[in-house]
């Protein structure tokens, strides 16, 4: 089995032998000496179905997500691919892929609505013993940045497993394993972290004398994963997420506690504002949310969380009469290799002006008005940098930090939360 990946502006050329993205085939197939099969798979975040022409000539259509077309004869001496969008037929990535005379090729679309790359999966690998099943991982998430993947007896714990794929970056595949077949758990993680769970499959089954692939896909807030199990030269199976990341920021200024449930889940546990609370794993879709401010319930609306996303839970406002404002947090990476991702959350109460986030002088973002989040803006990383947020009714600025690193890659949140009389402003590295 091979891959051939497309060159993302933010990648690089990417072409490893081995264990890395090309994989040397053996086994075999086609229709004759000169001619190649080919199907697509659409992996893609943005397009909920694709087509594929190579040469011209209608290869697949109506490809919806996590779906393959059937394979098709193409000449292997030219090879000019289009992948498409199912109606218009707008282009959405095109290459012209080396194939090899009688050989089996997926073409996978993955990625983002403007942003669709390609990769080949060369499906010839010779099938395993009796008994036995291949089992290979493609990190198709750059986003997700390094991933280990784990297969279990069902109901096992984590803690002593070994994962059968380790520190899998974004663009790189594993070896092939070899491993019993039968029925598994899968649970992906953060490469060296059991305890950052990205995705959690119950079930798979891994076929004897089969040759699987898992490709993991990226989700919108750019930390959760999808997965796509494709047999070769067989079907692909849809395991999307089912779990969103949520966390509580309390912005009140006169020293309430506040605790809340998300689901059942403690957020905060009587934490005295303003607090800053971490990411928590829940399940997405409509949620149940108990809240206390100084021991006094409230009433609050229960946000629906979409499945995939980062959300931020903003309490904001009077502690007596709180107001809750769902912020969707885009966690992605910048499209730019070693750029920078910033934004600025306002939270400030009795603010009656809104805020500008500056950069070295330059605003990075302006007039942001309370209970509202900036887009966030591309910037350059640096060794050090003049961050400061200012008021249009003030000539002070409302916080500052100076010799301030940006990291290559990095994504940021300034938070501004408080009572207007005095500002508390935080800056978080999300990634």
């Amino acid at each position: 089995m091979r891959f051939e990946f497309s060159t993302p502006k933010n990648w690089g050329l990417l072409t490893l032998l081995g264990t890395g993205l090309i994989l040397s085939a053996c086994g075999g197939g086609g229709s004759s000496d000169s001619n190649a099969n080919i199907r697509l798979l659409n992996a893609t975040r943005g397009y909920a179905s694709l087509a594929l022409t190579v040469n011209d000539k209608s290869i697949n259509s109506n490809v919806a997500y996590a779906s393959v077309g059937a394979y098709a004869g193409v000449d292997t001496g030219t090879t000019t691919s289009l992948v498409q969008t199912t109606g218009i037929g707008t282009t959405v990535a095109s290459l012209a892929p080396s194939l090899s005379n009688g050989g089996n090729y997926t073409m996978i679309a993955y990625g983002w609505a403007g942003a669709v790359y390609t990769s080949m999966l060369q499906e010839d690998q010779e099938a395993a013993a009796s008994g036995k099943s291949k089992f290979l991982v493609m990190n198709l998430a750059p986003d997700a940045g390094p991933l280990d993947v784990y297969l279990s007896v069902v109901g096992d714990s984590l803690d002593n497993e070994a994962a059968v794929a380790s520190n899998i970056a974004g663009g790189y595949s594993s070896a092939f394993n070899t491993i019993n077949s039968g029925s598994y758990r899968v649970r992906i993680t953060s490469a060296s972290k059991k305890t950052e769970l990205r995705l959690d499959i119950p079930s798979i089954t891994l076929a004897s004398t089969g040759v699987a692939t898992l490709i993991i896909t990226a989700n919108e807030g750019g930390m959760l994963v999808n997965g796509i199990l494709v047999t070769q030269k067989g079907e692909a199976s849809n395991f999307p997420s089912g779990e969103a990341r949520a966390r509580v920021i309390s912005s009140f200024g006169d020293g309430a506690r506040v605790s809340a449930l998300l689901n059942g889940a403690s957020m905060m546990s009587s934490t005295v504002a303003p607090a800053i609370g971490e990411y928590q794993s829940t399940a997405a879709g409509a949620t149940s949310l108990s809240m206390s401010i100084n021991g006094n319930p409230m009433s609050l609306a229960a946000p629906t969380l979409k499945a995939g996303g980062d959300y931020t839970l903003l309490l904001w406002g009077d502690s007596a009469a709180p107001q809750l404002t769902v912020l969707n947090d885009d966690n992605r990476l910048a499209a730019t290799s070693g750029a920078v991702k910033m934004r600025m959350v306002n939270a400030v109460h009795n603010l009656n002006a809104g805020l500008t986030l500056s950069l070295d002088y330059s605003a990075v973002a302006s007039n942001v008005l309370p209970g509202a989040a900036s887009t966030p803006t591309l910037l350059s990383s640096s060794a050090s940098s003049l961050l400061s947020v200012s008021s249009s009714a003030s000539n002070t600025a409302a916080y500052s930090i100076t010799e301030l690193p940006l990291v290559a890659n990095g994504v940021y949140s300034v938070f501004m939360l408080g009572n207007a009389d005095k500002m508390v402003g935080a800056l978080r590295r999300e990634r």
